[in-house]
């Protein structure tokens, strides 16, 4: 028992540090994840509408939790472990459940099952694991005993000790996109306990399921004791066998059960009633409260008869069942339980029958206890009574047939006719006032209120006939606008209009002092420094110039003669004379160079060919460089030749090889112009020395080798073809198929034809969505459309919307140092406006923004002329529109600007159908800009420039561009690390090695799964060795193969067509009968099995140094969380530390500290004698001892530098890549800051983190040093990979974890590889299970789906945008886009109906709270409610407890006339603002956990009364509300699709059986289930019940496709899937009492980073509020006001202190 304590203390404990995270968040089609089946199945069963009994209900909500997963793209095993089985001997009426729902899913679903384990420990499931390597395990932290609790818990830990984490099925919630779970991570801490506990924990789990073993016999004893279990296995076999003779060609599982499990439980209760007679034969069977076995027969022909019903029934009839309320008596509770157990062991005999054909189709509808329980009523109360109803022919003949079956199976006794179905008068079920439900109506004003607005009619106009709506005389519409209001809110103006949150956020100059203004001066240079070294150019100045439309680009052809004026042959002329003295130049530096540099290279070759390649890469000169290169030729020639002639070479060093064919690529390809023969034969040369004799015979065909002189030249040859060679040891180097053309647009560098489109997208006005890899130059074009914008105007604007505010600052300071205007007064070139900051927002050219901010600026009434001057818009990471948080905005932004767009990003995976989506949005803003007022089919760009006016007429595109690029500039090569005798080794990853032939025959080549041309070859060498009679081994042999034959120079463009020969060649293998030697190929390339390192700490240091020694820094290592990446960072610095301080002597501190107190004597000394003037003609003795003192503290300068100097080895810092002075200056930028000291420590070794809490300095100081190479390590999370400019040599993923998912994937390993410092980028894998890497290279991105487009905030928001606006016409075209376009229901009808719905269902809400009138126009606190738009439903929530007067009645002051509130008035507030903002709910384990808490409460306390009930209120009228919604939009819903199972796709559809007047009699209950899941009904539930349920997702129609989420509901006290209360975390309310981040840490158990970024969005939150009140109300004095105000105030300075 202590062992379990202890493991229910650890679990307790990561439950309470677990993260609410979205399970299937971006890792689509590529997680494989278990579920725990006896979760799922008691999950299911704790669901509160289920009936007990009714099993269909309970497999639909089983289906409904399986098809949420798989439609969300998750992969998942369902697992049920044998052992649990035992655990419900206390309920065998589960049992025979349990047993049918794997039944029917094996049978009837496609979902994989595993059944064979049986435990956690058992051998079979360690290597299944070992095999499929799940991401998690969803799993229940509770059962329904304590026994099951703790097999849970054996799970858990076990999970967790093969690095599996944990989910906990408990706390999920799912909505139309995501599923969101507690996670609780694999630390190393749980896995060193169940390592150190092992043994112990299997002896106690064994324990465990032997005491259930027996308890199981324990609870079967009493029951059949007369069978021992061998006579009863022989019992049920037969009569399995009697009833397969009496239905040979088999039958419906469900008429098999009912006769077999009411046969077997008649004849053991006939033993069982023997039994007890014989044991008591003077005591009567009635006085034991035992049923007679004549009354139980009774029983089973009322049960045989609710069978036949299952059959003949359809769901729609018998959905509208009445419902029975009365329980079963007590006297047949020993029968039911008999019964359930023979079924159980009949469905367990049954699955291993193979030679009877057993229909399990509808296993899932085996059991319907409240249609049995019916049927009882009606012959015990109603039949009774006089009520005599027909069974219906057919009925009855299937009803006399089950029980003719029933009695050819009991032999012991007679089981009586099949009429009278009763023949004794024993009651079945107990005595109840009301036993029948009683079908109750909802309210009577069923129908939306009308309202007369433009946008509702044109928006929803075609489906308003099918919807009803209240007539304006209805006596109920007036009541529903009475909104009364408390009486001190008579000074306040609610519909007085706020200022929005561009006006309210804090600006960069506003009341700032002369010290700050200088400090934003300061830091204004420092972001131009800071940009200048993100791309390496130079300020570019811009002058407005008049713009025509330009035509796309055309490279000029040859020999084509045009006329020229005489200005532009002055301006060649000019050019060419420039041209010709830059020659000049670069030959004076090149021969002032040379000689040095061709002495190195014959006394160092590598160290001479080094300082060639730099000087060509600095030199312009095309004709000094092919010189240079031909010296550099003749050069590794010379070095080749004297390499090979030294003796004893076992192997010759290649490197000198590929230096010569990288010179003779260099020429060939860009230098042809300058080619004679003489250089022609010296290349040929060079090529005979290799050994390419073919080659050289293409450029020097005379040159005919003498035999003597071949064999002489042997020895120098290398032993492999020139393709092969090529490939194998210069893929990285080959050409890219770059740009050859130069394009007058582009004067850096000559753009590809890729890159070329993008500049046509931008000169022709169009839009484009750009699909291109991470460091492909995309993000050129926006640069280019800035300075486009630029020049075209002084008013136009650019708006560059990034997903973070970190890409922000970035994008900005690279703006600031790239362009320079000078622009009339009052504007600015570059803007930035996030949620806490602005800088000169509406008066700049170019605003960088985040998404949120930027539609602000486009819903804002009083912004849109300024949003009119928007001349385009740059979306980056676009990929964020399928993002968890914030992804709708996206698509609003998408939708509502009218101006071209560029949307860039790396990563989408149906680009196409994105872009489909955007062309529909430009085709209805050609068609709305048509129709609105102001149309001007060119757009007016009006720009002041040196004075002039002009009037620029540029043309609008419409067009929206798909550009997809997918190679990338660097190859990446990937490789797994493993440990061998302590040490870290990689081993090279094959791309292939991940995939399969299935998934190869199925899905093809992954798109992206990209070979470098070594890996090319080494797929080739495979498949030869794979299949030694390959037929086309010979044609795609490199020196055969057609594109590399006889080439000197091969490029990177052949190696890919050769690629993709290879990769077709193994997919026909696949198809064409040969998969055995393809799946050969695959096996040999996969690397042999990974060990892991449990200790990451200690491991991580000796991982970074072995990275440095094979020269693959600088590297980012990414991991998932903010402790870890800090954590490891730290331990490689104190790893140097350690390392150097075993180097010094035990006294080199003291020695030190001597030296520094030397100095500072010499100091004081110096200060003491005066200074040597610089005139002096004469010195004294004491100027003569001030040089002696300076010289000797010079000296001991010198001296205390080199005993403290850090040794080379000691650091990963390159000192040489930035000046001590830079280096200063930024560490002066941080020196305010909290993490600055352990900033500076970990950067002077070359070490850096970096992740979303540390603060906009700290990364900003971490990005830049590691850009500029002075860092070459840095540990980071997810946040560096979006968008933010770090490229470097290798990325290391050193954490496996949920979060590194297809997507982040490839958003990470992008960053290796830096162009034009890197030809290849490398991709390390560390601690990550080689199935999960496979996942990662295989699997594809996840497509954009699109979100639920709106809330109520969003269209009260619109509202307010329509009727504000100045253009009306152009706000209506706005709104109706976001309304209209939604991405979720692109090319989907029916969501757009449902979305429709919705709207109306939102204005009516809106109506009826007063926010808007009768015409759609808002009123009373619509602005304050739309300012918290961001916190909906708090947001109405807390309007609605202002308009109560509930803070007027709380908010009192100290004494009469005061303005200052008590504490308690203060921590009240609090408490009442925790409940409604910045919720976070604790997992309900925790509420009785008994858990120790120091500083914090951690539980939220319960809002103040008054409150409470006001929420109550506001939450039933918002109930009522989405109920009515519901039961309208139910008119709507797929029927046929909701009378069959949601996954087994199995129908209960059919005509409904009038021929039964019993039937119909039991089924009249029809008026009152119409929005309810005819599934649901089954057990009772019926639209009634909409008012009573939190989670209505689980019982409305699914085919509706609106979920609880979507109605403004806030609940308090939520309630988890097993029914236990979950509170809120106090960690607000908390604060505010201690003000201190590390009792959050410790109690409230949220990380510090994680702590202040909540309490900061709680500050914002309150300042927006107070700033609100204060603007609505012109009582100086209210009491509300003041009391938001010192609350604001109070928080924001307890903020400020940590």
């Amino acid at each position: 028992m202590e062992l379990l304590k202890e493991m229910s203390w650890v679990i307790l404990n990561e439950i309470a540090e677990s993260s609410y995270s979205s399970l299937l968040n971006d890792f689509v089609e590529s997680e494989l994840f278990l579920i725990d089946g006896d979760s799922l199945f008691i999950t299911c069963l704790n669901d509160k509408q289920l009936e007990p009994g009714q099993s269909l209900h309970l497999f639909y909500l089983v289906e409904c939790f399986l098809l949420d997963l798989t439609s969300k793209g998750g992969q998942f095993i369902v697992v049920f472990f044998k052992d649990f089985e035992h655990s419900y001997f206390e309920t065998p009426e589960l049992l025979p459940l349990r047993t049918a729902l794997i039944l029917h899913l094996q049978q009837n679903t496609d979902i994989n099952i595993q059944t064979e384990f049986s435990g956690c420990f058992s051998q079979e499931w360690n290597c299944f694991l070992d095999g499929n390597c799940p991401y998690f395990l969803l799993v229940l932290d509770e059962g329904m005993t304590d026994l099951q609790t703790y097999l849970f818990y054996f799970y858990i830990m076990h999970s967790w000790s093969k690095r599996i984490s944990i989910a906990l099925i408990s706390g999920q919630e799912m909505d139309i996109l995501r599923v969101h779970a507690y996670f609780m991570l694999s630390r190393y801490k749980n896995q060193l306990f169940f390592k150190q506990n092992k043994k112990e924990m299997e002896s106690v789990y064994r324990t465990m399921i032997e005491h259930l073993k027996s308890s199981n016999v324990a609870a079967l004893t009493p029951l059949f004791d007369q069978l021992k279990c061998n006579n009863l296995e022989k019992e049920i076999c037969w009569s399995i066998g009697q009833l397969q003779s009496l239905w040979p060609k088999g039958s419906d599982i469900r008429r098999v059960l009912c006769v077999l499990s009411c046969s077997l439980s008649l004849k053991m209760y006939h033993h069982f009633l023997q039994k007890r007679k014989n044991d008591s034969p003077k005591t009567d069977i009635s006085q034991k409260h035992l049923a007679s076995l004549e009354e139980v027969k009774g029983l089973c022909r009322m049960y045989c008869l609710s069978v036949v019903f299952l059959l003949h029934l359809p769901l729609s009839q018998r959905a509208c069942a009445r419902f029975i309320t009365s329980s079963w008596e007590n006297s047949i509770s020993t029968f039911l339980k008999m019964k359930k157990w023979c079924e159980f062991f009949v469905l367990r005999n049954l699955v291993s029958l193979e030679t009877w054909n057993v229909d399990l189709t509808h296993v899932c509808d085996i059991n319907d206890d409240p249609l049995w329980k019916n049927i009882a009523y009606y012959y015990e109360t109603e039949n009774i009574g006089g009520l005599h109803l027909d069974l219906g022919k057919a009925i009855e003949e299937d009803y006399k047939d089950l029980w003719s079956a029933v009695s050819h199976l009991v032999k012991e006794f007679q089981v009586r006719p099949p009429f009278p179905l009763r023949v004794t008068t024993q009651l079945f079920l107990q005595n109840k006032n009301s036993p029948v439900k009683e079908c109750q109506k909802m309210m009577h004003n069923l129908g939306f209120v009308p309202v007369t607005s433009p946008i509702v009619k044109k928006f929803v106009g075609d489906i308003l006939d099918q919807v009803p709506f209240l007539c304006s005389d209805n006596p109920v519409v007036p009541s529903l606008f009475k909104y009364k209001e408390f009486h001190e809110l008579v000074h306040w103006h609610s519909h007085k209009p706020l200022s929005d949150h561009y006006e309210r956020t804090k600006t960069s100059t506003e009341g700032k002092s002369k010290e700050v203004l200088r400090s934003i001066q300061k830091l204004q240079t420092f972001q131009q420094r800071f940009g200048s070294n993100l791309e390496g150019t130079t300020s570019k100045i811009i002058v407005t110039q008049s713009v025509e439309a330009k035509k796309d680009f055309v490279p000029a052809k040859k020999n084509k003669k045009s006329h020229e004026s005489k200005a532009d042959i002055i301006i060649k002329e000019n050019s060419n004379r420039l041209l010709a003295k830059e020659e000049q130049k670069e030959s004076e530096r090149w021969k002032n160079l040379s000689s040095s540099i061709e002495g190195e290279m014959k006394e160092n070759f590598h160290s001479g060919i080094t300082k060639l390649e730099d000087f060509l890469k600095s030199c312009k000169s095309n004709s000094v460089k092919f010189s240079v290169e031909m010296i550099g030729l003749n050069a590794s020639l010379n070095a080749w030749r004297e390499h090979c002639q030294g003796e004893g070479k076992v192997k010759k060093d290649l490197s000198i090889a590929i230096h010569m064919m990288k010179r003779i690529h260099s020429i060939m390809e860009r230098y042809q112009e300058f080619l004679k023969e003489p250089e022609k034969k010296k290349i040929s040369k060079c090529l005979n020395y290799l050994g390419f004799n073919n080659l050289a015979k293409t450029l020097d065909s005379t040159e005919i080798t003498e035999n003597g002189k071949n064999r002489k030249k042997i020895r120098y040859a290398i032993d492999m073809g020139p393709a092969r060679f090529q490939l194998q040891h210069m893929g990285h180097y080959l050409f890219r198929d770059e740009g050859k053309v130069p394009d007058p647009r582009v004067k850096d560098f000559i753009p590809d034809t890729w890159q070329r489109e993008l500049l046509d997208v931008v000169d022709n006005n169009e839009s484009a969505v750009i699909v291109a890899p991470t460091s492909s130059g995309k993000t050129y074009a926006s640069y280019y459309c800035m300075e486009k914008i630029l020049k075209e105007s002084d008013d136009g604007v650019i708006v560059y919307v990034a997903p973070t505010k970190a890409l922000v600052n970035q994008v900005s300071t690279t703006v600031q140092s790239r362009f320079t205007k000078h622009l009339p007064e009052g504007q600015v070139l570059c803007g930035v406006f996030t949620r806490d900051y602005r800088h000169y927002a509406l008066n700049c050219q170019v605003l960088i923004t985040v998404p949120a901010c930027f539609e602000i600026l486009l819903l804002s009434p009083v912004c849109q002329k300024w949003v009119e001057k928007i001349r385009y818009v740059i979306f980056d990471e676009v990929h964020c529109l399928g993002g968890q948080i914030g992804a709708e905005i996206w698509e609003h932004l998408l939708v509502m600007i009218q101006c071209p767009f560029l949307a860039l990003s790396a990563t989408i995976s149906n680009p196409k159908h994105l872009t489909e989506w955007l062309q529909s949005v430009k085709r209805y803003w050609q068609e709305a800009e048509k129709s609105t007022a102001n149309f001007n089919p060119n757009l007016d760009a009006q720009g002041c420039s040196r004075g002039s006016q002009r009037h620029l007429k540029v043309k609008k595109s419409y067009r929206v561009r798909l550009v997809l690029y997918e190679e990338r500039y660097n190859d990446l090569e990937k490789y797994v690390s493993s440990l061998q005798d302590g040490d870290i080794v990689f081993n090279h990853y094959h791309p292939c090695a991940s995939l399969t032939t299935d998934h190869i025959e199925k899905y093809g080549f992954p798109s992206d799964l990209a070979l470098s041309p070594r890996e090319s070859i080494q797929l080739y060498d495979t498949m030869v060795q794979a299949w030694e009679t390959w037929p086309r081994a010979q044609e795609l042999c490199p020196e055969e193969y057609v594109y590399f034959r006889n080439k000197i120079v091969i490029t990177k463009m052949d190696a890919r067509k050769y690629e993709a020969a290879l990769k077709e060649e193994i997919a026909n293998w696949s198809r064409n009968g040969n998969e055995n030697e393809a799946e050969q190929v695959l096996r040999i390339l996969r690397p042999a099995s990974v060990s892991q390192s449990d200790d990451m700490a200690h491991m991580f240091p000796v991982l970074v140094e072995k990275l440095r020694q094979m020269d693959k820094l600088p590297a980012l290592f990414f991991m998932f969380s903010i402790s870890s990446v800090e954590q490891m960072a730290r331990s490689v610095r104190d790893a140097l530390i350690e390392k150097q301080n075993r180097r010094q002597s035990a006294n080199t501190d003291k020695e030190v500290q001597a030296l520094i107190d030397k100095m500072r004597k010499v100091k004081k000394s110096m200060e003491k004698t005066p200074t040597v003037p610089e005139n002096a003609l004469k010195r004294s003795s004491r100027m003569d001892q001030s040089i002696v003192h300076e010289a000797k503290y010079m000296n001991l300068v010198k001296m205390l530098e080199k005993k403290t100097v850090t040794p080379p080895d000691c650091t990963y810092a390159n000192p040489k890549m930035i000046d001590a002075q830079t280096l200063k200056m930024m560490f002066n930028r941080i020196k305010s800051t909290k993490k600055s000291e352990e900033l500076k420590s970990l950067v002077r070794r070359g070490i850096g983190y970096h992740h979303g809490s540390l603060d906009a300095k700290g990364r900003q100081f971490i990005e830049g040093l590691f850009r500029k190479g002075f860092l070459r390590v840095v540990t980071a999370t997810s946040t560096l990979a979006l968008g933010i400019n770090m490229p470097c040599k290798s990325v290391v993923f050193t954490q496996n974890s949920p979060f590194l998912d297809a997507l982040n994937y490839r958003q990470m390993s992008g960053r290796a590889g830096r162009r034009g410092q890197d030809f290849l980028g490398n991709v390390f894998f560390y601690n990550i299970p080689l199935p999960k890497i496979e996942k990662l290279i295989k699997s594809n991105v996840p497509e954009l789906k699109g979100q639920f487009p709106f809330d109520l905030s969003l269209v009260l928001r619109l509202m307010l945008l329509a009727s504000k606006a100045e253009n009306i016409s152009l706000a209506n075209a706005k709104v109706f886009s976001v309304l209209n376009h939604s991405l979720l229901s692109f090319k989907k009808p029916r969501i757009k109906e449902m979305l429709k719905l919705y709207f109306l269902f939102s204005m009516q809400f809106l109506v009826k709270e007063g926010y808007l009138d009768c015409k759609g126009n808002p009123i009373g606190f619509a602005g304050l409610v739309s300012h918290l738009f961001y916190e909906e439903p708090s947001n109405l929530v807390f309007v609605s407890f202002l308009r109560k007067g509930l803070f007027h009645n709380l908010c009192q002051p100290t004494a009469k006339g005061s303005k200052h509130f008590s504490e308690d008035v203060m921590e009240k507030l609090v408490l009442v603002l925790a409940n409604l903002f910045g919720r976070i709910y604790v997992p309900a384990k925790l509420l009785h956990g008994n858990l120790k808490f120091y500083q914090s409460k951690v539980f939220l306390e319960n809002l103040p009364t008054d409150f409470d009930a006001a929420l109550f209120e506001y939450n039933t009228k918002v109930r009522r509300d989405f109920s009515h919604f519901l039961l309208i939009a139910s008119k709507f819903a797929d029927m046929k699709k909701e009378h069959q199972l949601p996954l087994s796709k199995i129908e209960f559809t059919g005509k409904e059986c009038d021929t039964s007047k019993l039937a119909s009699h039991l089924m009249g209950c029809k008026k009152d289930r119409s929005a309810i899941s005819p599934f649901v009904s089954l057990s009772g539930v019926t639209d009634q019940d909409l008012l009573q349920v939190q989670d209505v997702n689980s019982i409305i129609l699914h085919t509706v496709g609106v979920t609880s989420s979507q109605a403004p509901v806030l609940y308090l006290k939520k309630i988890d899937r097993l029914g236990r209360r979950m509170p809120l975390n106090a960690y607000a309310l908390d604060f505010y009492k201690h003000g201190s981040l590390k009792g959050l840490e410790q109690d409230n158990r949220i990380t510090e980073g994680e702590a202040y970024n909540l309490l900061r969005n709680f500050s914002l939150i309150l300042q927006s509020i107070s700033v609100s009140l204060r603007e609505l109300c012109d009582d100086e004095a209210d009491n509300v006001v003041l009391a938001f105000e010192q609350l604001s105030e109070s928080f924001r300075e307890k903020l400020d202190k940590v």
